[in-house]
């Protein structure tokens, strides 16, 4: 797995659905980011897909943040012209209207 830098390309979101609330969590009014970190397959989808810095634990919206970034596709990240597997950070909003 590469970073982006030095030669190698970051990924390119080609597809990026937003997150949805949870019940609960739009009843307790919160908003913020969450981190998630994943690896943008050459593919273009994300694999092992982790949250980095939570918002909420309590109300779901750290696995909805999970279940959006799935949902995520890419321009593979690639390296020397060759599509390979790429870390990225994806910061996953929740605001409400």
């Amino acid at each position: 797995v590469y970073r982006p830098g030095s030669g190698v390309t970051a990924p390119v979101p080609t597809a990026s659905p937003k997150p949805t609330y949870t019940a609960e969590a739009m009843r307790a009014r919160i908003q913020g980011a969450v981190l998630v970190e994943c690896v943008v397959q050459p593919t273009g989808v994300c694999s092992d897909i982790q949250v980095v810095r939570s918002l909420d634990p309590t109300f779901g919206l750290d696995q909805e943040a999970i279940k959006s970034v799935r949902a995520w596709r890419f321009r593979p990240g690639t390296r020397q012209g060759e599509a390979v597997p790429v870390l990225v950070t994806i910061e996953v909003a929740f605001t409400l209207r």
